[in-house]
């Protein structure tokens, strides 16, 4: 009863909302005029959506660029006018921009004009956890609602693989035309990346020679009576030893870049030993993930599709799962067969994803044990062969030009 009240208070919400979108309208669309949003106002300068407007920043000055933020304090560049994620600011936004460029979802209620580009980059491409219809009970009534919503209103959406073609219209209710460019944030991590690991050492007082493993947890959040509410849970990683195992078996000075989500930033402090506190960086504050993910030598987690993004470089990724068994169930279903024998091959669940047939190229450990191990008798010229296995089974666009493919169409319909 108390999910079917919030649905109700939520639909009369929307339509209070589609009625400011609607009066909106009395003003014209400007052709030159793009909106966008990350994380639902959440987001700062960063994720696809930024690789995009610098590439079409780049090619023509006169685009007038509108960013959505929660925080006024968020920097931009001085070519982006920030405006309040505010209703009457997306209605007015919104309803003048010729297109619209977002990396989630549409608050519900938004509406398009006919004659408007809505391009949808989203936040991950090849992942870990499902997503929408296929989360089966654990997707509630009202996330459906406000995915429909918003996929109606899509025009494309970017990919990046074949996996996504299979995985997308159930996961993301979107059954409309796909781009396969690649994702525009991966661009800076396709072939050189000394600049980026040298800006990154040089910000955080880091030697030029030193090595940096970037540790990112999934964020989680939940559903109750329809409500999406966050949580984090004890982080179990053993940060020093995790230090020692790479100085062993890679050599050099390691440090520790902790990348969580902003909400969850406070909590690092109770995680930096005594022992630690010069050779951990806390860069969770940090807009743009995917230039400090370009910097790192190494990366762990335990389901973010970052996984499979810092693997597209080659660098070494471990994946640290202490809590399979309970994250499956709480998700509904995975998009990989997770188990808790660390030792069994995780292949791709062949429900989601019929056509292709392979196997995670990571190693896993549920513990700090299993996690030494795995580190220590790393094998680079097997992980490079799976690597390669896998970027051909999901028939993978990785080319640093994803930027540059997403931004041709959206010339080509500006100037339709």
């Amino acid at each position: 009863m108390k999910e079917q009240n919030y649905i109700r208070y939520r639909k009369l919400k929307a339509f209070g909302n589609r009625i400011c979108f609607m009066l909106c309208r009395i003003f014209p669309v400007k052709k030159n005029r793009i909106s966008v949003c990350t994380f639902e106002g959440k987001g700062g300068f960063g994720c696809n959506p930024k690789y995009i407007v610098e590439e079409l920043h780049r090619r023509n000055t006169d685009y007038e660029f509108v960013w959505f933020v929660n925080n006024m304090q968020k920097e931009f560049p001085p070519y982006i006018r920030k405006v309040p994620n505010t209703l009457w600011s997306r209605a007015y936004w919104l309803s003048t921009s010729k297109v619209w460029i977002d990396n989630y979802r549409k608050p519900y209620g938004t509406c398009k004009r006919k004659g408007q580009y809505y391009i949808n980059t989203w936040h991950g491409t090849i992942g870990f956890k499902s997503m929408g219809l296929w989360r089966g009970e654990a997707f509630s009534k009202m996330a459906y609602l406000v995915s429909k919503n918003d996929s109606d209103m899509i025009d494309s959406a970017v990919i990046d693989s074949k996996w996504c073609t299979e995985v997308w219209p159930r996961g993301m209710v979107y059954d409309g035309e796909c781009i396969r460019t690649g994702a525009p944030r991966c661009d800076v991590l396709f072939g050189d990346r000394s600049r980026y690991r040298e800006a990154f050492r040089k910000k955080y007082g880091i030697s030029k020679d030193a090595n940096i493993v970037m540790f990112a947890p999934t964020f989680r959040e939940g559903v109750t009576n329809g409500k999406r509410t966050v949580f984090s849970e004890e982080w179990t990683l053993d940060f020093e030893r995790l230090l020692h195992n790479l100085e062993i078996r890679f050599g050099g000075k390691w440090y520790l870049c902790l990348r969580v989500h902003p909400q969850l930033a406070s909590d690092i402090k109770a995680h930096k030993g005594e022992l630690l506190q010069d050779k951990v960086v806390d860069a969770s504050q940090e807009d743009d993930m995917y230039e400090v993910l370009a910097a790192m030598d190494a990366f762990i987690t335990d389901y973010s599709s970052a996984a499979m993004d810092a693997s597209y470089a080659h660098m070494p990724v471990f994946i640290y799962a202490d809590d399979i068994e309970k994250y499956v169930n709480e998700r509904g279903s995975m998009l990989w067969n997770l188990s808790t024998d660390s030792q069994k091959p995780v292949a791709n669940n062949k429900e989601m994803t019929p056509g292709i047939d392979v196997v995670l190229p990571y190693p896993i450990a549920q513990d700090n044990e299993e996690l030494e191990a795995n580190i220590l008798n790393f094998d680079a010229n097997k992980y490079i062969s799976m690597m390669k296995q896998f970027e051909s089974a999901v028939e993978l666009i990785f080319n640093g030009r994803a930027s540059a493919g997403v931004s041709d169409r959206v010339e080509d319909y500006i100037r339709y």
